[in-house]
């Protein structure tokens, strides 16, 4: 099993992250990661599941994670918004975000138990 992960420049070195992103007016959850990867990485996904969420640092807004299945394509990304995406072994997880954020929990989560 593997997980893509992404790293902007600006971050710490080696530290990489899930895909992010916001919802737009009228769009499902769903519909919002689905797009948010193909945007980010280039790759379409699956079977989107919920796992949980959580305050966000921000006024009135929130941070919800879900977890989905590969569905074809390539990763790609735009230089401009990103320095690098991969596909990380769950027994290979680089740096990544605060134990504490759901972000962090999906991938610990992933490389304790193998997979999701």
């Amino acid at each position: 099993m593997v997980l893509a992960l992404l790293r902007k420049a600006i971050w710490a070195p080696g530290r990489y992250a899930l895909v992010a992103g916001f919802v737009d007016n009228g769009e499902s959850l769903e519909g919002c990661v689905a797009r948010e990867v193909k945007e980010e990485v280039g790759v379409d996904v699956k079977d989107i599941q919920y796992v949980g969420s959580q305050n966000w640092p921000f006024p009135s807004q929130i941070m919800i994670g879900f977890v989905a299945s590969y569905a074809g394509g390539e990763i790609t990304i735009d230089r401009e918004e990103l320095e690098d995406a991969r596909w990380f072994p769950s027994d290979a997880m680089p740096v990544g975000p605060a134990r504490h954020s759901i972000a962090g929990w999906i991938i610990r989560n992933f490389a304790a138990n193998g997979g999701m």
